[in-house]
Order: C-alpha cells, then sequence, then structure tokens
C-alpha cells in the first residue's frame, strides 16, 4: 500500500516528486533481488518473477506494451492473473491468462480497424491475425505449426484446468502450471505486439 502511495500520488507533486518514487521503488526491487524474495512491484502492483531472465526478457516488456493506451483491459487481466496467482488462486490466473491473451488480439483489431466479433473467442482471433496478415505470409508459408502453438498454448491450458466444469472431483491446477502458463501468456502477448508494431 505504501508503494502504491509513493507511485500513483508522489509523482503528482511534481517532477521531483516523481523522480523520488522512482527511485524507492527501483531501490525496493533491488533489496528483494538481493534476498532472492522472488516478487517485484511493477505498474503498481507486487507481482511474482520466476528468473530475473523471463521477468526482464518477457514479463516486463509486456507490462510495458500493455501500458498503452489501446491495452488497458488486456493489461487489467494480465495483471490479475498475478494477483489470482500469489494467492494461490490458480483456476482464476489460468482464467485470466486466456482473457488477457484475447483482449490483446481484440484490442489490436480495434487500433488496426480490422472486423471482428465482440465475442470472438481465441481460435477466431487467432484466425483474424493470420488473416489480416499480422503474422508475415512467408512465416504462414513456413511454419505450418506457429498457428497451432497460438491456438493450443494459452487456450487449451486454460480450458483444459479451468475452464469447464470439473465434475464430481475437484481438480487442482499445480504452481507450475500457473506459472507456465503466466509465461506463456507473456511470450504469446509479445509475439502479437512485435508483429503489430512491425506491420507498415
Amino acid at each position: 500500500m505504501s508503494f502504491r502511495a509513493i507511485d500513483k500520488i508522489c509523482r503528482k507533486w511534481s517532477s521531483d516528486h516523481s523522480s523520488i518514487a522512482a527511485d524507492a521503488i527501483d531501490e525496493l526491487n533491488q533489496r528483494f533481488s538481493e534476498h532472492g524474495i522472488g516478487y517485484s512491484f511493477e505498474d503498481g502492483k507486487i507481482i511474482r518473477k520466476d528468473t530475473e531472465l523471463t521477468h526482464k526478457e518477457i514479463v516486463k516488456p509486456v507490462l510495458h506494451f500493455l501500458s498503452g493506451p489501446h491495452y488497458t483491459g488486456a493489461q487489467q487481466e494480465f495483471l490479475s492473473a498475478f494477483d489470482h496467482q500469489r494467492q494461490g488462486k490458480n483456476k482464476e490466473a489460468l482464467n485470466d491468462c486466456l482473457k488477457s491473451f484475447e483482449s490483446t488480439m481484440k484490442a489490436i483489431c480495434v487500433k488496426r480497424g480490422w472486423t471482428f466479433d465482440k465475442n470472438d473467442a481465441a481460435k477466431a482471433l487467432i484466425k483474424t491475425m493470420f488473416n489480416e496478415g499480422l503474422i508475415p505470409s512467408f512465416w504462414q508459408n513456413q511454419f505450418n505449426t506457429l498457428r497451432s502453438l497460438l491456438e493450443s498454448s494459452v487456450p487449451t491450458g486454460r480450458n483444459k484446468q479451468s475452464g469447464h466444469g470439473q465434475g464430481s472431483t475437484p481438480t487442482v491446477v499445480a504452481d507450475e502450471v500457473v506459472r507456465f502458463m503466466l509465461n506463456m501468456t507473456a511470450s504469446c502477448i509479445l509475439f502479437l505486439a512485435s508483429a503489430e508494431k512491425a506491420l507498415p
């Protein structure tokens, strides 16, 4: 709560205060890192960091990308997935991973003026990404498994583990599955973001 106040309130006073707030957040994250705590304060929330490399190369760039004006919904869902993971709500974390992935594709469609149905699920949205040329044509021809990878990574994991009724026996989603899905979601979003940015 203290660092949310530092991040959101102190920054509004002046540019000097904004710099002081940024320094305080950097120091907090350095102390987390020094003590091997495995968490980081990012975008007003404490999120889990499983490895420095994954966090630096995938999660941080995705959080930066999702902070753009078109991606507020996707950002909220992605951060919510981390919140759920931290609280041990693994099924909810998987659900928010898929929501964030779908919201990112919908935001790209809106930004680019591409036609889609607001109720489209991941498979239909991925098809739109291919049809509109978000994925370069030479990749579509050379890598036949790319579409399968996008369709099966985040959506299938969520559907198999938490998307449908569990029946009479409660299902348990393992922590390592949630960590994998968070990283996979971040990788997919980063891939789509890079492809969108490369379009003319």
